[in-house]
């Protein structure tokens, strides 16, 4: 709640607004029971005709004219705080997610992320919106209402300090109740939108094994627990409700009673004053029962934002990058590993001291059997992943001295399965490239990748539109637009993490000719299996459970390293098969 209220009161100037806005309501509202009370005390009690009480009714109308306006823009006022902080925070989660390198990015279900981003933050809205704006009118107009009160009679405004604490201390009570069921419900939310979310995503997967039936019942589950939490949060405000109702009717009942005794029995006071008093007590009442009811909400808006914070407060693993620029004078830059190691923790896979010195527009392949550590290496190059012991240097100096956009301005990364995004194919491949660049660019770009054929049989062309995650494309044809990127960006140096697994000979083929172009201006590297590509490396490194047990080219492999020798038969044995 702190954070929260930093934030808000943070925005100065609506702050301001709020606050100037709640003064005038409160003169609008002690002014709109005057003149009611004039109105009816000079018909009923004085006598006069209805020409000598316009001036009271146009002074009633202009009042309550004011009130609704100034409350509007009160409410406005609220949905623009809101709508920056909600903003802030997706921006902070955003730029969280972008900095975390690729393993804490895949941690945990990215339908929870989704959640967090959207619905908590959405959740929050009504903590700005709502809260703030009523906490400064309940703060302000009670006491502007109390004051007159007080003029007029001073019974009166001691019988509302007695009973007024009622309320506050009965939000305290129920807020602290209504943050745990709120924290619960988000806590069931987010569960129930990252299930759905990642069946979503594997449905396909899902029927093909015949399990959907069963993900079925476990969305169920979650909806069910989800339906649940809601409802006890709502449970709880309809409490709150009535508890506030009735300390408010409760205290107005003794306001009246007590001006009754004074005007009818005592005789003290008169109707004008007895009646203002009656009128302005249930708006001092409305005033802290509408706190009562923000407060509810800010207490739920609590929970979503404890949902937030504890994902902006997770420690990062963020790449370190530094301020220095990468010279470049149009050739691709040298690069070393000095005993590069990254542990995936205690128990988990280890890649041990990689040392070995990349020239320029060498080709580099890196082999070795599955979970050898082949894609976690080329992480660290592509400097997604910072290394736990060791270092990379780039010309000299270690890759984390540069400017992280001066790095990856020169360099391309092709995985397996490159992401499309949903939008044409032109727009997928000018992705790849610096703002700005050209239709004609673009069109050249996906002739050199493969893609002239393609685009030819489809009634848009490169217009054609794809859907999220390149659907509607195959996967060689996804790896085109990729390889169409590259050739748009033209880096220094490629990183290609088994870029033809999958793909039918015809499609690998057309993929190996961008593959031997793009190397021609650029450094290679590749992480590979095919041996027709293993072959045409200048350097092999070859990893076996996280170490470099070899490396050279593939004639002093096939002579010095056993394990290479054992992989090659098995690969040409798998070619002949």
């Amino acid at each position: 709640m702190k954070h929260l209220s930093k934030m808000a009161f943070g925005q100065r100037n609506m702050i301001t607004l709020l606050v100037v806005s709640a003064v005038c309501i409160g003169a609008m509202i002690i002014g709109q029971a005057y003149f009611f009370v004039a109105i009816v005390d000079r018909i009923y009690l004085e006598g006069q005709s209805f020409a000598g009480i316009i001036p009271l009714l146009v002074g009633l109308l202009l009042v309550i004219i004011v009130r609704t306006w100034l409350t509007h823009m009160n409410g406005r006022t609220g949905v623009k705080i809101a709508s920056k902080a909600k903003r802030d925070f997706r921006a902070s989660l955003l730029s969280k997610f972008s900095r975390n390198p690729v393993q804490a990015s895949l941690k945990g279900q990215s339908g929870q992320k989704v959640s967090v981003l959207m619905d908590a933050v959405d959740e929050v809205d009504p903590y700005f919106s709502s809260y703030i704006p009523q906490i400064i009118q309940s703060t302000i107009v009670p006491l502007m209402i109390l004051i007159v009160v007080f003029i007029q009679h001073l019974n009166s405004g001691l019988i509302i300090i007695v009973t007024a604490p009622f309320i506050p201390f009965f939000m305290i009570v129920i807020g602290m109740k209504t943050k745990d069921k709120s924290e619960e419900q988000m806590d069931k939310l987010a569960a129930f939108s990252g299930r759905f979310l990642d069946t979503l995503q594997g449905l396909t997967t899902l029927k093909l094994f015949g399990r959907s039936v069963r993900q079925k019942g476990k969305i169920r589950e979650s909806s069910i627990d989800f339906r649940e939490a809601t409802m006890e949060v709502l449970k709880i405000a309809f409490v709150s409700s009535f508890m506030l109702e009735l300390i408010s009717m409760l205290s107005i009942g003794l306001i009246a009673l007590e001006v009754a005794i004074q005007l009818v029995v005592y005789e003290s006071i008169s109707f004008f004053t007895a009646f203002f008093i009656l009128v302005l007590a249930p708006e001092f009442f409305a005033a802290l029962k509408d706190l009562g009811s923000a407060f509810h909400t800010g207490r739920g808006s609590a929970g979503a934002a404890k949902k937030v914070s504890d994902e902006l407060e997770e420690p990062e693993q963020a790449v370190q990058w530094g301020e220095q620029e990468l010279q470049s004078d149009g050739k691709p830059p040298v690069i070393e590993l000095r005993n590069l190691a990254f542990s995936y923790g205690e128990d988990g896979f280890t890649l041990n001291h990689i040392q070995t010195s990349i020239p320029p527009y060498s080709q580099i392949a890196i082999v070795g059997r599955s979970g050898a550590g082949k894609t976690t290496l080329l992480h660290m190059m592509a400097g997604l992943v910072n290394p736990t012991e060791g270092e990379m240097l780039v010309e000299g100096k270690p890759l984390s001295s540069y400017k992280e956009q001066e790095w990856f301005d020169q360099l391309s990364y092709i995985s397996q399965h490159p992401y499309l995004f949903s939008g044409s194919i032109a727009e997928n491949i000018a992705v790849g490239g610096k703002s700005g660049a050209s239709r004609a660019e673009i069109e050249a770009a996906a002739s050199k990748a493969g893609l002239s054929g393609l685009v030819e049989t489809l009634a848009n062309g490169l217009d054609t539109s794809v859907g999220e995650a390149g659907r509607g494309l195959s996967g060689g044809e996804q790896q085109r637009v990729a390889i169409a990127r590259a050739f748009l960006k033209r880096p220094s140096v490629i990183l290609f993490d088994e870029p033809t697994t999958g793909l039918d000979l015809q499609t690998e083929r057309i993929l190996q000719e961008s593959i031997k172009e793009l190397s021609e201006t650029s450094t290679v590297i590749t992480v590979a299996h095919r041996l027709h590509t293993i072959k045409r490396a200048d350097n092999i490194l070859l990893l076996d459970h996280g170490k470099l047990i070899g490396q050279g080219t593939h004639d002093e492999l096939i002579q010095s390293v056993s394990e290479y020798r054992n992989m090659v038969s098995a690969q040409q044995g798998s070619d002949a098969s």
